[in-house]
């Protein structure tokens, strides 16, 4: 294979719309004083004195989450029952009760740090069905909890967009609906995602005694900066009030229209898809159409996160990998996982070379096979990740327009490409 010179690249720094920043674990205290949850924890005590109180606690990799689950642990205990945690992660970690609980230690969520057990099943039990009949699954060991309690972090999703996306309602009908629940939801495509899966989530609502959940929303920097806690009743308006949001914070890369885009890594901790799409500007999702924009021309991913345990579902979203990360695939893992959601085409292996550089060469090098003439011209952007977007590489060609992007707050460079 011809090779050539790459471009050169500045380092470019931006600060990114924002609030500011959110102190997780004493909005977890104000929150749950305002709930009047030590109330409630009281009443079921005193009906069931030894109470079990489920904790459902994902896969996300949730700024502060440690600390803002080991709060809501003591909270429990300090209220006279007994929590114990719960993976809700529907088919993650490889869909087995083992790879769930590692999933949550890399996540620095353990027994010995948090205080109490850590209960994993992949055993489900259905409460109920839909108006249209699907069933509502539910994790086995939550089901004969006193209480449950939820955590997670409200967002975009990935593969639909409606008023309820990926969240607390989302927990409920996937999370803790595990493997069976997961598939159940992602044979509906995304429309039936969209539409069945909050009808599953209200399903369940009436059916467990849900005492709160706890919803993050975070900026482009990975930073929360809301925190709420909802009631049962509060649930549907207060979760798409979170997503509203989400959604004015939510970071997106600094050009509209490049050839190539290089990501340092992915995994499932950084997006369900392993990338962003609402980043990248990539579904994959046979028969739905992709976004206008932003559009790439061709995406190079280079590495998986540790804390994805060899889950490359994603790794279809991009055209090139190497074989750094070629080599941490988990393939049966990622078989799981992809075939649970139902979207093989983002379980798909990209061109695999040797380095990122030669990943990049050859990227430019497709894009511009008609005109290889022309390829000095690359427009080129390098970022460490989909939830990274605050610094990020971009070919000399790119400079002058970074320095007029909002937020601009500096660049060094020119210099070779390399890891950010």
């Amino acid at each position: 294979m011809d090779t050539y010179a790459l471009p050169r690249f500045y380092r470019v720094k931006r600060s990114l719309q924002s609030l500011p920043p959110l102190d997780a674990a004493a909005a977890i205290e104000s929150e749950w004083d305002r709930l009047g949850l030590d109330a409630a924890l009281a009443a079921i005590v005193t009906r069931v004195p030894g109470a079990h109180i489920a904790l459902g606690v994902g896969s996300r990799g949730i700024t502060d989450l440690r600390s803002m689950v080991r709060r809501l642990v003591d909270r429990i205990k300090a209220a006279g029952a007994l929590p114990f945690i719960v993976p809700a992660m529907g088919s993650h970690g490889g869909a087995t009760a083992p790879g769930q609980l590692e999933v949550l230690a890399s996540l620095g969520i353990t027994e010995a740090d948090m205080g109490c057990p850590l209960s994993a099943t992949m055993d489900t039990v259905i409460l109920g069905h839909t108006a249209g009949g699907l069933p509502a699954y539910f994790d086995a060991h939550a089901a004969k909890a006193e209480g449950v309690i939820l955590i997670n972090r409200v967002k975009i999703h990935t593969s639909f967009h409606g008023p309820l996306e990926s969240g607390l309602h989302k927990m409920l009908a996937i999370g803790l609906g595990k493997e069976k629940g997961a598939t159940l939801m992602h044979s509906r495509g995304p429309d039936g995602l969209r539409d069945d899966m909050p009808e599953v989530a209200r399903a369940l609502l009436a059916a467990i005694p849900f005492l709160a959940g706890f919803g993050v929303v975070e900026d482009g920097t990975h930073r929360p900066v809301a925190l709420q806690g909802l009631s049962a009743a509060d649930l549907d308006a207060g979760e798409r009030g979170l997503l509203d949001l989400a959604r004015r914070l939510a970071p997106a890369l600094p050009f509209p229209d490049l050839d190539v885009l290089v990501i340092e890594r992915m995994g499932k901790d950084i997006s369900g898809t392993g990338m962003d799409t609402n980043v990248i500007g990539r579904l994959r999702i046979p028969g739905r159409p992709e976004p206008e924009s932003p559009r790439i021309q061709a995406i190079v991913v280079c590495d998986l996160t540790e804390a994805t345990h060899g889950n490359a579902l994603g790794m279809g979203l991009a055209d090139f990998a190497t074989q750094r990360l070629a080599d941490k695939v988990d393939f049966r893992l990622t078989a799981r996982n992809v075939l649970a959601s139902g979207f093989l085409e983002r379980g798909r292996v990209p061109l695999v070379l040797a380095d990122a550089a030669e990943a990049l060469d050859a990227a430019i090098s497709h894009v511009f096979r008609a005109q290889p003439d022309q390829r000095d011209g690359a427009r080129v952007a390098a970022i460490r990740s989909t939830l990274d977007l605050q610094e990020f590489l971009v070919s000399e060609n790119l400079i002058e327009a970074a320095r007029k992007l909002p937020g601009y707050l500096g660049d060094s460079g020119p210099e070779a490409f390399g890891p950010l």
